[in-house]
């Protein structure tokens, strides 16, 4: 067999174990593991497998397009990956083997994937951001995922979601019109654009950034594959954020296997009186990191050492003023003026320890004197106090 031959072999074993089990399946990755793709194929075409497998593998063994789904593939201008070729990003899927609270037979990793898209997924995960929230968003979710994701943009960090209504269609579509990278990983096949409301957004993100999905083409999206597509949304992100979200929601799905995989969880507080903060506020509870402003982001998904700076406060003339100078000042009464005697005892300090503090606030502006007595300066705008 030639090289190319094992390469179309290769791929053909791949496809066909793609499809064969219900993803993750930790029994077919483990033989693929010992024996190899083409190998492991061959087993379970012929049921030459243990039990267990046997099971799992026994209503689609018989199963075989692979050819049929890798020319459909190779239509839509997508590609294979798999754990052997240079795109695989097997740092971010490490943490599969890590985390924690989860059973064994959920914390797989992919064992194939199926992928449309000029981006790389290696270079996706190496600085990104999964976006996530309710999909009965309010204006109030809508408007900080947008902003959330223009922030991300602007300092190269990519956006990851799931490709659904609410949130993360406005996390996409927002990434999309500043030019940003964004993935979209998927429910069911590469080719089922679901929400199909969502087939032009998600043929445009297919276009200039990445889509993504465990499932070979024509597998139509239900609640386990969603359970199971929040996995990869968070592994293959160095953070994940939940803008809004309900008590019992997909996106608390995600941040919890992003708390499993050892990845930050940030949440966005909401109003108190919102069904649709009601999980974010669960999170915050229970530790997630709270954020409101894309900035807060990168300390999570940034490099190492790579902090955002401080953000601008409010400042009043008071802000610069030392203990001395501020006591002085607040022994002024509102408009009337004093003496020095009559200032040091509303200070409670010697009227020579006044003089200095006292010259330094007239000088500043804060304060005036006129035929000896003292008093605030006027001001417009709200009291500086």
């Amino acid at each position: 067999m030639t090289g190319g031959e094992l390469i179309q072999e290769e791929a053909r074993a791949w496809a066909y174990l793609s499809r064969v089990a219900e993803p993750p399946c930790a029994d077919l990755a483990d033989l693929v593991a010992d024996v190899g793709p083409i190998e492991a194929a061959d087993l379970v075409r012929r049921g030459d497998v243990e039990d267990g497998l046997l099971s799992l593998t026994a209503a689609r063994r018989e199963m075989d397009c692979a050819d049929e789904d890798l020319d459909l593939l190779a239509r839509c201008g997508g590609r294979l990956l798999t754990p052997g070729c240079a795109e695989w990003p097997h740092l971010a899927f490490g943490a599969f083997h890590g985390a924690t609270g989860r059973p064994r037979a959920q914390t797989q990793p992919p064992m194939v994937l199926w992928a449309i898209g000029p981006e790389r997924l290696v270079d996706v995960t190496e600085r990104a951001c999964a976006v996530v929230g309710t999909r009965a968003a309010s204006a109030y979710g809508e408007h900080v995922a947008s902003d959330f994701a223009a922030g991300l943009v602007e300092r190269d960090v990519a956006v990851v979601s799931g490709g659904a209504y609410g949130i993360d269609g406005v996390a996409h579509r927002t990434t999309l019109a500043c030019e940003g990278l964004t993935a979209a990983v998927l429910a069911g096949g590469i080719d089922v654009f679901y929400p199909k409301g969502h087939e032009t957004m998600l043929r445009r993100i297919g276009e200039q950034g990445l889509l993504l999905t465990e499932y070979p083409p024509g597998v139509r999206p239900a609640r386990h594959r969603f359970l199971a597509r929040n996995r990869l949304v968070a592994a293959c992100s160095g953070a994940t954020v939940v803008v809004e979200a309900g008590l019992r929601s997909g996106a608390a799905s995600t941040a919890a296997w992003a708390k499993a995989l050892g990845r930050p969880v940030c949440a966005v507080p909401g109003p108190v009186t919102s069904a649709a903060s009601a999980g974010c506020h669960v999170l915050l509870r229970d530790g997630a990191n709270l954020v409101t402003r894309a900035a807060d982001l990168v300390e999570y998904v940034g490099r190492m050492g790579e902090f955002e700076s401080e953000p601008e406060h409010p400042t009043t003339p008071l802000d610069v003023l030392s203990d001395a100078e501020r006591r002085a000042y607040e022994a002024f009464p509102a408009r009337a003026a004093r003496t020095v005697d009559q200032l040091a005892e509303a200070a409670g300090v010697p009227a020579t320890q006044l003089l200095g503090p006292l010259a330094t606030l007239e000088l500043a502006g804060l304060v005036t004197r006129h035929q000896g007595r003292w008093q605030l300066a006027r001001r417009t705008g709200a009291d500086v106090r």
